[in-house]
C-alpha cells in the first residue's frame, strides 16, 4: 500500500523500491559533488519516509548514507545546517556515538541542486555506520536502559550548549503533533470506526490536559532528537550509535522518551522498556514523578502523531507487522492510558 499522494514532493520515488539504484539525475549530482568515481560507485535506496535515503558503496564497500531532503519538509538550508551543526557538536562534546557528517569535495556540508523540472533539492551525507538496526532485533528490551542513558547525555549537552548565532530549527509543540496543523498528518484521517475515533479523541483530550502548564522554556525544554525509535539506533559490538537527526527540533526533552517507544507502545513489553529507559536516564540525569506523568502523556500524543504519520507515508517505511498494528495498537494504547495515565510505569 502506498499512502503518499501523487502531489507529494517525493512522488518521484513512488516506483523506486528498497535496494534499487538511484535515478541518474541524483546519482550524477552526488558522484560529482562528493568527488566519487561513477564507474566504481553504486547508490541504492534504503527508504522513503520524511526524506529519501540511499546507501553509497564504492567498489562494493558501503562508505556513506545519502539523505535527499523532501522539499519543504525542514524549511530551508539554514535549518538543515542547524541539524548538522548539532551532530558535529555532539561528536565533540557528548559521550554519544553519532555518525560523522561527510563533506562534499569542496568542503560543503550541504549540496543543493535544481532538477530538470525546476525543483530544488538539498542533499547531505553521513559516514556509514556498521552494525545492526535495533528495529530488526526480536527483543529490544536489553538496550533500553542504555538508550535512556544516551538520551540523558544528549540532554546534558543541549542544556550546556550556547547555541551559535543564526542557529535555527523547527519546533515540536502540540500544534505540530496533533490536528490539522500536524507536521505529519492528522490521526483523524486514518481508517477508523466511529467508536475508535471517539476513544482516540478522549485519549487526546486527556493527554493534552495532562501537559497543561508545562512550559515551552526552561529546564524541561530544549533541542531533542525527536525520533529515537529502534530504527534510528545502530548496535555494533554492544555499543549504540544514534543516527538520523533529521527530525530534531525544539520540544519538551521528554518527547525523546515518547519517540523511543514509537510504533511499539501497544506491545506487551512496552512498560518494561519504558521503565528500563527511565532507569537508564536516571543514572545520568534527574527525573521526578511528575516528569513520568508528562512522559506518559507525551507517549500517548506521540502514538496519535504517528498514526497521523501513517496517513501521509508509504507503508514500506515500516516493517509490515508494525504498519498493520497501527490502528488496533493505537486503540489499545488509548484504552490503557485512559484507564491509568501512568500505565507505562505502574
Amino acid at each position: 500500500m502506498n499512502t503518499m499522494t501523487d502531489t507529494s514532493p517525493l512522488a518521484v520515488f513512488n516506483n523506486l523500491r528498497r535496494g534499487e539504484p538511484a535515478p541518474e539525475w541524483i546519482a550524477g549530482e552526488v558522484t560529482s559533488a562528493w568527488g566519487l568515481d561513477p564507474q566504481r560507485t553504486v547508490i541504492t535506496l534504503i527508504a522513503v519516509s520524511e526524506n529519501a535515503t540511499f546507501r553509497i558503496t564504492v567498489d562494493g564497500v558501503p562508505v556513506s548514507v545519502l539523505r535527499v531532503h523532501r522539499p519543504g519538509h525542514v524549511g530551508d538550508a539554514r535549518q538543515i545546517a542547524g541539524e548538522l551543526t548539532w551532530v558535529r557538536r555532539l561528536a565533540e562534546e557528548a559521550e554519544v556515538r553519532v555518525p560523522d557528517v561527510v563533506p562534499t569535495a569542496d568542503g560543503q556540508l550541504l549540496h543543493t541542486f535544481t532538477d530538470g523540472g525546476g525543483s530544488q533539492w538539498h542533499c547531505v551525507a553521513f559516514a556509514f555506520v556498521s552494525g545492526d538496526i535495533l528495529e530488526d532485533f526480536a527483543d529490544p528490551r536489553p538496550y533500553y536502559a542504555e538508550i535512556g542513558a544516551t538520551t540523558a547525555r544528549l540532554h546534558q549537552q543541549v542544556k550546556r550548549w550556547q547555541l551559535p548565532d543564526g542557529f535555527t530549527r523547527f519546533s515540536w509543540q502540540l500544534t505540530d503533533m496533533l490536528g490539522a496543523s500536524s507536521r505529519w498528518g492528522d490521526w483523524r484521517g486514518a481508517n477508523l470506526t466511529p467508536e475508535q475515533a471517539s476513544l482516540l479523541a478522549q485519549a487526546e483530550f486527556a493527554a493534552v490536559a495532562a501537559l497543561d502548564g508545562l512550559p515551552v522554556s526552561g529546564d524541561a525544554w530544549g533541542l531533542v532528537h525527536a525520533d529515537l525509535r529502534p530504527s534510528n539506533i545502530m548496535i555494533h559490538g554492544g555499543a549504540l550509535t544514534v543516527i538520523d537527526f533529521d527530525d530534531c527540533g525544539f520540544s519538551w526533552l521528554l518527547y525523546d522518551f515518547a519517540s523511543a517507544l514509537s510504533f511499539i507502545e501497544h506491545e506487551t513489553y512496552a512498560p518494561d522498556i519504558a521503565k528500563s529507559w527511565v532507569a537508564g536516564y536516571r543514572t545520568v540525569r534527574r527525573l521526578s514523578e511528575s516528569d513520568l506523568k508528562h512522559a506518559a502523556a507525551l507517549s500517548m500524543i506521540r502514538r496519535l502523531t504517528m498514526l497521523g504519520w501513517t496517513t501521509t507515508h508509504r507503508s514500506d517505511a515500516l516493517p509490515a507487522d508494525l504498519w498493520a498494528a497501527q490502528i488496533p495498537g493505537t486503540v489499545a494504547v488509548a484504552e490503557r492510558y485512559l484507564a491509568s495515565p501512568t500505565w507505562l510505569f505502574d
